[in-house]
Order: structure tokens, then C-alpha cells, then sequence
């Protein structure tokens, strides 16, 4: 699964601190996000994905709309979402946006299926959470019927039937669909039945203790007879000139973030220590260049990937020093990485 490892970024649109260190207007942080997808394609960067979500700290909620933006301003570099919440959304409607989407940008397009980690978007839209597996199972069996039949007849509890439907635009290239995967073995073996690559979100510890999710991915494969397609790691990370300087720069905003949202969830706020601990020994990659190659190269071997993705946005971290990290993320880890994979 390593024979081609591509190398990408991810964000949410992270509420960022202006010069006068006050947070800017969501507006500005979406025009923020456009300026960093730029940068990353002229670096080199495999792929950019935007997280969609419907709170106060993140300021993208429509990923489709800000990567059309990205796509009239980019050349190569593939545009999805990080992720697409399929459950509070219409699979129809999502399969126009990045049908759309994959036209503009001459094939570039991707989504990222997923029940995400936040639920906001349930009572927004309508949703019982209650409905929370069933509503996704059903939603990413309806998409899988659209990505592979011109006329789609389908049947579930969640929404209407179609019969013989066509929808529009059709895709004119193939668009990878990924499904994205927390931590439930349901997921992956969901994701090999509806031929479709994985990506796993390693927000926290070893990322070795993920092995047997891409163990069992193979061994579905196997059993179920189908085709063994790429799988991925998104993951937390920042880079600066030298360690030291990336551990001092990240660790406010990083620790406010991780406070803000442990707060909602019941964890303890974040110390020094566990900080430090999850750079040497878990899931963030944070440190100079050659640093985070060599953690990531670790973990591609371990868990035999064929995708990397870094969030590289975290709380109120600026976009001056984003757009550094982005810099050294492209021109920097990405052949350092390679070199170390050949």
C-alpha cells in the first residue's frame, strides 16, 4: 500500500488571532484557508481537505464552497473534504456539490465520508442523534449506489426512495470516496464492502494501536474478495525550523484548543508533560523538518499507508506562522519523507 505515498494537509478553518491578538471575523479566516490551499500547491503539497462543521471556533461549514474557490486558484493539488458529515446531510445534493466540484477542477476532487467527531450538525439540520448509525449506514449506501449507476433506484427508512433516477451533474472522471474511520471495526469493513479507501483519524496515542484496523482492512479484503485500495491517516502536526521552536510555538494554541473542546467532553486540561509525550510517542507530529518526516515514515511502515495527512490549523494559532509551517510541510518534509520511503 506504499508504493505511491501521497503527502497532504488538512484544516477546519481554525478561528485564528489577528496581529492585535484578537480572534478574526469567520469571513476572514475562510479567505485565510483559500490563501494557505494556494501556498500548499505551489509547495508541493498532494492534497488539501477542509473539515466541515457548524460551531463558533471553525469557520467552515460549506467545504465545497471554499474548495471551488481553491480550485479556479490551484493546478494539481487534490481538493476534498476532512470530512463530509453524510449522516445531517442530503447524499443526493452532497453528490451534485462534488460532482461540481470535480468538473471545475479537471478531476481533482475527493470526499472524506464520515460520521465526525462533533454532532452540532444533527439538531441543525433536524436530526436525532439517537438515529446516529442509521443514519449513516443508510446515507452511505444511497452514495455508493450514486457514484456507480447513471440511474439510481434505492430504498431505505431515512429518506424517500428513488427509482431509476438519474442525477446530475454525472461525474466525467472517477472521483475518489473515502470513508472516514474513528475507531469502529464496522467502519473499515464498511468501507471494503463498498470498495471505497479508508482513512483513519489518529487524534491521540501510538498510532501503532491502529494496526489491527489496517489488519483487518486486508484480511476484509481477502475474505470478502475485493480489491485492496489506499488507506490514510489524518493526524495533528506542525512544523517549524527546530524542534524546540515548534514545540514553543504550537503549545498555547494547541492547549487552549484541546482545553476548549476537552471542556465540552469531559477531559482534564492538557499539561506540558502529556503534550510532550504525545509528540515523542504518540499522535502529534511536531518538530523541524526532518522530525516530522521521520514520525511520519514511521508511521506509514507501521501501518502500511499510502496517504498522510497532517492538520496542520490548531485554535488560535496565526496565519502567518500556518503559512510557515505549510512552506516547510511542502518544500521540506515531503521530499525528506520521500527519500526516507525510497
Amino acid at each position: 500500500m506504499t508504493d505511491h505515498l501521497e503527502l497532504g494537509l488538512d484544516t477546519f478553518g481554525d478561528i485564528t488571532n489577528g496581529p492585535d491578538g484578537k480572534p478574526k471575523p469567520q469571513a476572514q479566516v475562510v479567505r485565510d484557508v483559500v490563501e494557505e490551499a494556494v501556498l500548499a500547491d505551489q509547495c508541493g503539497v498532494d492534497f488539501i481537505g477542509l473539515g466541515e462543521h457548524h460551531r463558533a471556533d471553525f469557520a467552515i461549514s460549506s467545504p465545497e464552497m471554499a474548495l471551488a474557490t481553491i480550485a479556479g486558484r490551484t493546478s494539481r493539488i487534490h481538493l476534498g473534504s476532512a470530512v463530509t458529515v453524510l449522516s445531517s446531510d442530503e447524499p443526493v445534493r452532497v453528490f451534485q456539490r462534488f460532482s461540481t466540484l470535480n468538473a471545475l477542477s479537471n478531476g481533482r476532487a475527493e470526499i472524506i465520508l464520515g460520521r465526525g467527531s462533533f454532532t452540532e450538525s444533527f439538531p441543525l439540520f433536524g436530526y436525532a442523534l439517537k438515529d446516529y448509525e442509521a443514519l449513516f449506514s443508510e446515507k452511505l449506501d444511497l452514495f455508493a449506489a450514486l457514484l456507480r449507476e447513471e440511474a439510481v433506484t434505492w430504498e431505505g427508512s431515512v429518506r424517500p426512495p428513488l427509482k431509476n433516477q438519474r442525477v446530475f451533474p454525472p461525474l466525467e472522471q472517477n472521483m475518489k470516496v473515502w470513508v472516514g474511520v474513528g475507531g469502529s471495526p464496522e467502519s473499515v469493513v464498511r468501507s471494503v464492502h463498498y470498495e471505497m479507501p479508508l482513512m483513519l483519524a489518529i487524534i491521540g496515542g501510538d498510532p501503532a494501536r491502529f494496526k489491527p484496523f489496517t489488519d483487518l482492512y486486508l484480511r476484509a479484503c481477502q475474505q470478502m474478495n475485493k480489491p485492496v485500495l489506499p488507506v490514510g491517516v489524518h493526524s495533528h502536526g506542525y512544523v517549524a525550523a527546530t524542534d524546540e521552536e515548534a514545540r514553543e510555538q504550537l503549545w498555547p494554541d494547541y492547549k487552549g484548543m484541546r482545553d476548549r473542546i476537552g471542556a465540552e467532553r469531559g477531559w482534564p486540561p492538557l499539561t506540558r508533560e502529556e503534550f510532550n509525550r504525545e509528540i515523542e510517542q504518540g499522535s502529534l507530529y511536531v518538530g523541524s523538518p526532518e522530525t516530522v518526516a521521520r514520525k511520519i515514515v514511521g508511521t506509514v511502515k507501521t501501518l502500511r499507508l499510502s496517504r498522510f495527512d497532517m492538520k496542520y490549523s490548531a485554535g488560535a494559532l496565526s496565519h502567518a506562522k500556518i503559512m510557515s509551517c505549510i512552506e516547510l510541510y511542502g518544500r521540506k518534509v515531503i521530499p525528506l519523507a520521500r527519500d526516507m520511503m525510497a
